[in-house]
């Protein structure tokens, strides 16, 4: 059981951090714990009204902004509190049981974060914008699709336009997600106009530094509140805020495995979250019937094992990105990016199982939309994991570097 709060530590403690000293010295004595459980309560009551509706989740990243959870893993040195990789997926996987918008939501934030982290040390504007994101709790979003290239995100259409010590872009998105609800965005782009698709940079802009036009809307299935409306993204700034350092090795040392994990950790949530309404609908029907346990139960036992299962792989990847963090050469080794992309490949495909060996043991009761043990929304949602960078553009990019590589001589890694 997670500690509780009393109302008056919570009314000051959701006060805008930047606001009050008192208030951020009490968020460094809350636990992550503690932090995950009050912001999966907002994300929660809202959850349903998010989904139905369409709208932004306001008030789960108010209350994400409001814990210091934002600027999370920047350095200390720049205000943030160094978090790991880990601590942002146990927020994603707590947030993932309640609510999958406000989970991916943080999930890609904290991936652009990662960027920046690794890869905009020592740079005078990457060092204030990351201070930034944690005074001012700062929500930054990506654009790395493109026309028609779709999920193909290691290719780029628009150049960076250089004019002096300035610079513009104007790329035509045909995603990014909470555009219009962030205050900040990295984006993809080809380095100069005579590059080739895949000579790209890395560049963060500000809200002040750009314009977003709408070009599609976001009617979907699942993952409804993220918002994800395709835009003609128009930005100006400086020569600095390019990241110094090529996407190809932002992309392998950082983009894949932190997104991998990351969304992976949100999946499992909504994964879990329907293993608990399966748990919860299991012991009701037991308890009307004297004990005896429904006809579909025996899948609530598979649900449980394909859960542990995808707990299990990414843990695993987890445990692998940890011991090569540290190393570029690992980072950048044919064999860790396709255990990174096949993280994502199985993490995704465990995700849609579970939720629907779940739907499997409520019956009639998980597929109405009105019931305490409904798995609708959570199926919708986890639906997007499969095509989001679609599994066979994975696939079909690690068989084709797999059949010039060696295969496992034994079973220990």
């Amino acid at each position: 059981m997670l500690t509780t709060i009393d109302d008056r530590a919570l009314q000051s403690l959701t006060r805008h951090p930047a606001a009050t000293p008192a208030a951020e010295r009490a968020f460094e004595r809350q636990s992550l714990e503690a932090r995950i459980e009050m912001a999966t309560a907002t994300a929660a009551a809202h959850a349903a009204d998010v989904d139905q509706t369409g709208r932004f989740p306001q008030e789960a990243i108010a209350c994400l902004r409001d814990h210091r959870l934002l600027g999370t893993m920047i350095p200390v040195e720049f205000g943030g509190e160094g978090a790991r990789v880990a601590d942002v997926m146990e927020v994603c996987y707590g947030l993932g049981q309640v609510c999958a918008t406000s989970a991916m939501i943080f999930a890609m934030h904290q991936v652009n974060v990662a960027c920046l982290v690794r890869h905009g040390r020592g740079v005078t504007w990457h060092e204030q914008m990351m201070r930034r994101i944690c005074s001012e709790q700062l929500l930054v979003a990506s654009s790395t699709t493109e026309g028609q290239g779709g999920g193909n995100i290691r290719s780029s259409d628009a150049p960076i336009e250089y004019h002096g010590d300035q610079i513009t872009l104007e790329r035509q998105a045909s995603v990014i997600s909470y555009g219009a609800q962030a205050d900040a965005i990295v984006t993809t782009a080809r380095r100069l106009n005579e590059a080739s698709a895949s000579d790209q940079v890395l560049v963060v802009f500000a809200r002040d530094d750009y314009t977003l036009e709408p070009t599609s809307s976001w009617d979907t299935l699942g993952m409804r509140g993220t918002c994800s409306v395709g835009f003609t993204l128009r930005a100006s700034g400086k020569v600095e805020q390019i990241l110094p350092v090529r996407y190809e090795d932002i992309h392998t040392q950082t983009m894949v495995p932190c997104a991998h994990l990351m969304w992976g950790a949100a999946w499992a949530g909504i994964a879990a979250g329907a293993v608990a309404s399966t748990q919860l609908f299991v012991r009701n029907a037991a308890r009307r019937s004297g004990g005896q346990l429904p006809p579909a139960a025996a899948h609530f036992t598979k649900a449980i094992a394909l859960l542990n299962t995808l707990r299990g792989v990414l843990n695993s990847a987890l445990r692998r990105y940890e011991q090569a963090v540290d190393s570029e050469k690992l980072l950048r080794s044919l064999e860790f990016q396709t255990a990174m992309n096949l993280t994502k490949v199985e993490a995704s495909e465990l995700a849609v199982e579970t939720v629907m060996s779940a739907l499997r043991v409520c019956g009639l009761a998980g597929y109405r939309n009105d019931t305490p043990f409904s798995i609708g929304r959570r199926l919708r949602d986890v639906l997007s994991s499969l095509i989001m960078i679609n599994n066979e553009r994975i696939l079909a990019g690690v068989t084709a570097t797999s059949l010039v590589s060696g295969l496992p001589a034994s079973l220990r890694d």
